[in-house]
């Protein structure tokens, strides 16, 4: 039997939760404090985006599959799906996304060179 696949349609995106306590991504940590923290998760999926008043299309510009967003805790739908739970969230819901910090890059090219 072939495996299924979740497919979301408009702008929403399907997120697969980061376990559970203590959430860590780098240097950020979210504790498990509160009953309405935000859920830490990697995208898997992203719709095609939804139709403006006008007809026209707007694709989801929040984030792409692989990246780690947060979502509401309160709000988000989830969904149980084969054995595995994620979560399904309109582009608007995305939080935030969490990015690795991108060093420094010092030039080579000596500013006096240009005087």
């Amino acid at each position: 039997m072939s495996k299924k696949l979740l497919q979301p349609t408009n702008d929403r995106i399907i997120v697969k939760p980061i376990d559970e306590g203590e959430q860590t991504y780098g240097s950020i940590v979210i504790p498990d404090m509160g009953k309405e923290r935000p859920e830490m998760g990697e995208v898997i999926a992203v719709g095609p985006g939804r139709l403006s008043e006008y007809g026209k299309s707007i694709p989801v510009r929040s984030c792409r599959v692989g990246d780690i967003v947060l979502v509401p805790k309160i709000g988000t739908l989830r969904v149980d799906f084969e054995g595995e739970e994620y979560f399904i969230a309109q582009d608007k819901e995305i939080l935030a996304v969490v990015k690795e910090e991108q060093p420094e890059v010092k030039s080579t090219v000596d500013p006096e060179y240009y005087d």
